[in-house]
């Protein structure tokens, strides 16, 4: 009985519920008869801006949004307005199109849809004048100002000139050690422009390495969590291999490029840019088994075989006293600063140390005096050509050059390489030191003081100069003393013996990319310490 009750009380209640919605359908149709069809409102469109980040602190930025390029750090002491020149603009932005609903790809990894600096737009007047000054607001000398490739430098009180700068340029201002400003046209005679500290930390990508994606995803990702701020990339590795198609035909000719190709690695260093981080191109210079075998007659010779010589990898290496060679290696470098690195890092920038010496021939006497003055030209070259284009140049050198007073058999003293760079870059690898250092015997028991000496005494003997002290540091297995690990406490030493000795950053050196990331400190202000 009560099942029969519920299921005729249900029936009614269909029934008066399909009466309801017969009348409220009716009433919805009269309503669009009614009333004129009206057009919805089209969605206002967003601009996404995101202003330039800080290199002490990178950011997972999408990089689909664009950048802006403000003119930080200018700051004019007199506003002296040409009447006939137009009202500062803001600066330009890149147009980026509207990102695809596909998923994006890691932070780390996810390349640009456009190009991330905007064009440079306006006229400069026809004489700019200015001081560059310190964070301590104390003049600074010897600053590079970088415009239209020319390269001038400011005087004992900080002041500089440019004049009839090309429309439509920036001016670059760099000092190693420090931030670069870039100045984009404007209508101000009058500068003055503070230039910050900059301590670059760096981990290392090698030729396979930044081809990889998951190795290159997992370096980028402990720079966007870590105290690193850069990362040093080969651009002709150990091999001679160039890791991007390369336009230069010499590098072409001798098949420098290589087995490996990374396809987009203009938006690698785009979105690296974009995060404010800094790059390092890596250049081995002259053992080169490319151009070696390519080009005989630039290779140190084997006086055995009449063929190239070669080391105990068994690869070969050019000749350090051909100038074809050093206009090979600056084409390349010119390459990878029109990529938009920061610097040009030149290793194996020396005569060679292992396998058969006493057979390796040269196109001129292999000796002290002459290999002093060969290794510092190529590098005096390499800044005189480079350095116009923005960029900074820096030079691999032995630990112990810190220590001996000659060339190291290998045409690297300290005194001669100091005025022709912009950073000393000492492989203080623990390691390395194979008979220790004074007072030491046993390096890797001891390498906060490895470090901290090593930094210092190449400090004393280039004091005077604008040059800096970044060192490489040990990130990987003794193999030369107790095979110990090179682990947290270990890689702290070393950090803690570098900043306490006066360098300028440091970079963290693994063949395999493998980092030990408990050993750096997290991003904020304790890293930028």
């Amino acid at each position: 009985m009560n099942e029969v009750a519920r299921t005729a009380a249900g029936r009614r209640h269909v029934q008066d519920g399909t009466y309801t919605v017969l009348l409220l359908a009716l009433a919805v149709v009269q309503g669009y008869v009614l009333l004129p069809t009206a057009t919805p409102p089209r969605p206002a469109a967003v601009s996404m801006v995101v202003t330039e980040p800080s290199s002490n602190h990178v950011s997972p930025v999408p990089s689909t949004m664009a950048r802006q390029v403000p003119e930080a750090a200018i700051v004019p002491t007199t506003t002296t307005v040409d009447p006939a020149a137009p009202a500062p603009s803001a600066p330009a932005v890149a147009v980026i199109p509207k990102p695809s609903p596909v998923a994006p790809s890691p932070p780390a990894m996810a390349p640009p849809s456009a190009p991330i600096a905007p064009a440079v737009r306006g006229e400069w007047p026809g004489k700019v004048t200015g001081r560059v000054l310190g964070p301590d607001a104390a003049p600074m000398a010897n600053v590079s100002l970088v415009a239209g490739g020319s390269e001038l430098r400011t005087d004992a009180e900080g002041a500089f000139t440019l004049e009839r700068v090309p429309a439509d340029t920036a001016v670059i201002v760099k000092m190693p050690g420090y931030e670069k400003v870039t100045l984009l046209p404007g209508p101000n005679r009058n500068l003055e422009i503070m230039l910050k500290p900059h301590a670059v930390k760096a981990a290392y990508l090698t030729y396979y390495g930044v081809s990889d994606r998951g190795i290159r995803t997992r370096v980028l990702d402990l720079v966007a969590r870590t105290e690193l701020n850069a990362v040093v990339i080969d651009i002709k590795g150990d091999r001679g291999w160039i890791p991007y198609r390369t336009e230069v035909e010499a590098a072409l000719a001798a098949g420098a490029q290589g087995p490996v190709i990374m396809k987009d690695f203009a938006g690698l260093i785009a979105d690296l840019k974009a995060r404010g981080v800094y790059t390092i191109a890596r250049i081995v210079t002259f053992k080169d088994n490319v151009l070696a075998n390519s080009r005989p007659e630039l290779a140190i010779t084997d006086t055995r075989t009449g063929k190239p010589w070669m080391d105990n990898e068994k690869l070969a290496w050019v000749d350090p006293f051909r100038e074809e060679v050093w206009s090979y290696n600056i084409a390349i470098a010119k390459e990878a600063a029109s990529k938009g690195f920061d610097e040009i890092q030149f290793d194996y920038v020396r005569f060679p140390t292992d396998g058969r010496l006493a057979a390796a021939r040269y196109s001129r006497p292999n000796s002290k005096e002459t290999r002093l003055p060969t290794i510092a030209g190529f590098l005096a070259r390499a800044r005189k050509e480079l350095g116009p284009l923005g960029v900074f140049v820096a030079a691999d050198v032995f630990g112990y050059t810190a220590f001996n007073e000659n060339d190291t058999d290998i045409g690297q003293r300290i005194e001669e390489l100091a005025p022709n760079v912009d950073y000393i870059c000492p492989m203080v690898y623990p390691s390395g030191y194979h008979v220790g250092i004074p007072g030491f015997r046993n390096p890797v028991m001891n390498p906060y003081e490895v470090v901290n000496q090593s930094v210092k005494l190449i400090r004393k003997r280039s004091a005077g100069l604008s040059v800096q002290v970044r060192p490489w540091l040990q990130d990987f297995k003794d193999y030369a003393f107790d095979k110990r690990i090179f682990g947290v406490t270990e890689i702290r030493a070393q950090i803690r013996g570098a900043d306490e000795g006066g360098g300028t950053g440091w970079m963290l050196w693994n063949p395999r990319n493998d980092y030990t990331a408990a050993a750096l400190r997290p991003k904020g202000p304790i890293a930028a310490r």
